[in-house]
């Protein structure tokens, strides 16, 4: 099941970044993000309050809980533009298909608002990662050199959700 995100999910969307790899400090970034998103400037819920822009998406699988999680954000001054910030699944569920599932219900979610394009970057050297947006009929649109670091180039993959 793919559902929003509540703040008692916190814990496991750290924990799958973590699996993933996340260093320290960017498990510092993401607990922000969590937090900005669950506690609004005026300390409610903001799926109850109806800041619904930008969402965080959980994907829950039986009795093994929280397995993936996908993060997602309107580009500003863009009609319609967003940017997909993060998509994982924990490493003992990858290659089963739920990062595709996950992915479809983002566009599908960006769909239903009105969504016109859908942006995601990654790193040059995660050639798995690159294989996955291709699968799923994303072209890459740019590629900024030693972007991240020197040698660490940015690929950037673009999809059009909406045909005018």
């Amino acid at each position: 099941m793919i559902r929003l995100s509540k703040p008692n999910d916190m814990a496991a969307i750290l924990s799958i970044a973590e699996a993933i790899g996340f260093q320290p400090g960017e498990l510092e970034v993401v607990n922000q993000l969590l937090t900005d998103y669950f506690i609004d400037g005026d300390g409610r819920d903001p799926l109850q309050n109806g800041n619904t822009q930008r969402f965080w998406l959980t994907h829950d699988q039986d009795n093994d809980g929280s397995i993936g999680v996908a993060y997602c954000e309107p580009e500003r001054m863009t009609d319609q533009t967003w940017n997909l910030q993060l998509i994982a699944v924990h490493p003992a569920h990858q290659g089963q298909g739920h990062g595709g599932k996950l992915l479809r219900h983002v566009e599908e979610t960006l769909k239903a608002r009105g969504g016109r394009m859908l942006l995601v970057e990654t790193l040059a050297s995660f050639d798995l990662v690159q294989k996955f947006y291709v699968k799923y009929g994303y072209e890459e649109e740019a590629r900024i050199r030693d972007f991240y670091a020197a040698g660490d180039d940015k690929v950037v993959f673009r999809k059009v959700l909406t045909v005018n």
